[in-house]
This record gives C-alpha cells, sequence and structure tokens, in this order.
C-alpha cells in the first residue's frame, strides 16, 4: 500500500512512567557530580517523553532537613534544582494512608510508600538498602529498585521506543 502525498503516520502518545524519587537519591544526585543517583536525577530533567520525575513532600521535608543540619548553605540550590526538574510533589500523607502499611518497613518510610501510592508510580528508586529495598515486591502497586538497577535494567527498556528502527 503506497501513502499519498502529505500523508503523516499517527504516532501513539507514549505512556510516561512515573518515576518516585526517594530523598536520598535527591541529595546524592544533586551534590554528587558521579554516580548513579547524579545520572538518574540528570536522565529525568531532559524532559523525555517516557518519564515523569515525581517525589513527595514529606521526601522534600526530610532532604531540606537533612540540609539545614549538615549544609544550610546549599538550600538555596536544592529548591533551585527541584525547579528546573520540573518534578511532581505529592502532598503529605494523611494517618489514614498510613494505617494499612503498618509493619511492611520502618514507620519513617511509611510516609515516603503512602505518597508514592498516592501518586500513582511506577517505580520508586531510592538507595535505602536497609529498609526501602528490602519490602517485597507483591505488597505494592509499583517496583522498589536502586538507582544502579534504574539505569541498568528498567531505563534501557524504556528508552527502546524512543528510537526508530534504522
Amino acid at each position: 500500500m503506497t501513502r499519498g502525498p502529505g500523508h503523516t503516520a499517527k504516532l501513539m502518545p507514549l505512556k510516561k512512567t512515573r518515576v518516585f524519587l526517594d530523598s536520598n537519591v535527591l541529595l546524592s544526585g544533586l551534590f554528587s557530580d558521579k554516580g548513579a543517583p547524579r545520572l538518574v536525577l540528570d536522565i529525568l530533567s531532559i524532559d523525555l517523553p517516557v518519564l515523569k520525575a515525581v517525589t513527595g513532600a514529606y521526601n522534600i521535608a526530610e532532604a531540606e532537613k537533612n540540609l539545614q543540619a549538615k549544609l544550610p548553605a546549599a538550600l538555596p540550590a536544592f529548591r533551585s534544582c527541584l525547579k528546573l526538574m520540573d518534578i511532581e510533589i505529592i502532598p503529605l500523607p494523611s494517618r489514614k494512608e498510613l494505617r494499612p502499611l503498618a509493619g511492611m518497613t520502618a514507620e519513617k518510610d511509611l510516609p515516603v510508600i503512602a505518597s508514592a501510592i498516592r501518586g500513582a508510580v511506577d517505580l520508586l528508586v531510592t538507595g535505602d538498602k536497609k529498609h526501602l529495598l528490602r519490602i517485597k515486591k507483591n505488597r505494592l502497586p509499583f517496583s522498589i529498585v536502586s538507582p544502579a538497577e534504574f539505569l541498568d535494567g528498567v531505563l534501557p527498556g524504556l528508552l527502546k521506543g524512543l528510537v526508530p528502527p534504522a
């Protein structure tokens, strides 16, 4: 079948994979010029049509609290970088949202899980090997991966559809 002049193929809109960033990834990525967390932030900052960066207000507050205690002069740079990333921020979860998650992980991490659920994310990227990366995968509607797992295992599959076959 031949196509007439001016015919354009219909492109299906790409589904954006919603990637939730834990506060440790935000801090590590913003204040290091190398490593997996930095690459994750760089990739999410270039506005690829298949990715959307998401975090929680709880994660922002946690990161700002750590910065205030350890490096207060970096707070303006942190806030500026968040704006440049066009990151979606999920509001603080309610106690009602936290109740069903009790016992799943450390109490301090329940708002992270609740925010990711509310944000309808596909992935939660964290460096928290002690708590978050140990949650059983079948208990949540999203996967939890380390920054390296995101880059090596998840991202190549997501980017495959962006490059047309030769």
